[in-house]
């Protein structure tokens, strides 16, 4: 099987006020705030506001199953009418939107590496938690300092803990620009995968000085 390079990563936090815009160009409202389904590893909706410095919250907000797409710039819709009630995302705000922030980080072998800060996702269509940015604990040998973690495909969410597998924190990285290589290993670390083409892939930061 051969593994893919991710797209383009960003954290969560980053969405805030980014424009909701359709294909015809028109933006119709700005990212109040990103509503997380932890336990489903991905994005559940968006609540909005109006755009303007004046503009304050809609009563609209828009389910990730309306996104066309998430880019680096804009959270594209296919049209105004994709936006709803706000009631379409509010059960997810009351569910889970609270439970990835915060969260204690725990491996398999039930030591906590870390506390979650901000979850980063993955550009396209799929709204996928990708890894968390989290503040370390001395386990980890970086005690205080903040590092990135790249997450599989399905985040074990426990109310308030995220569990990992212990190998997983041989990954972390301390920039998010090197969070998309971290990936790539992770996944090329899974039996039976390969990279494209054999390419070699970059080193981290932590590799280059070691």
């Amino acid at each position: 099987m051969t593994s893919s390079v991710p797209a383009a990563l960003m954290s969560a936090s980053d969405l805030t006020k980014r424009p909701v815009v359709t294909l015809g160009g028109e933006a119709v409202a700005q990212v109040k705030d990103v509503v997380l389904d932890g336990a489903g590893g991905r994005i559940a909706g968006f609540t909005l506001a109006g755009r303007g410095l004046l503009s304050g919250p809609l009563r609209k907000s828009l389910p990730w199953a309306a996104v066309h797409a998430l880019g680096v710039d804009a959270v594209m819709i296919t049209s105004a009418e994709a936006l709803e009630d706000k009631s379409a995302v509010a059960s997810w705000e009351k569910e889970s939107g609270g439970l990835v922030r915060g969260a204690r980080v725990l491996t398999d072998q039930g030591v906590q590496v870390g506390t979650v800060l901000d979850v980063v996702v993955e550009a396209g269509r799929e709204g996928r938690i990708v890894g968390v940015e989290m503040s370390s604990t001395e386990a980890l040998g970086r005690h205080g300092r903040t590092v990135f973690l790249p997450l599989g495909d399905h985040p074990a969410m426990t109310g308030d803990t995220l569990l990992v597998p212990a190998q997983d924190t041989e990954h972390a990285v301390e920039e998010l620009g090197e969070l998309a290589t971290a990936l790539w290993r992770k996944r090329l670390a899974r039996p039976g995968t390969t990279g494209p083409g054999g390419t070699d892939l970059p080193m981290t930061g932590e590799e280059r000085t070691s």
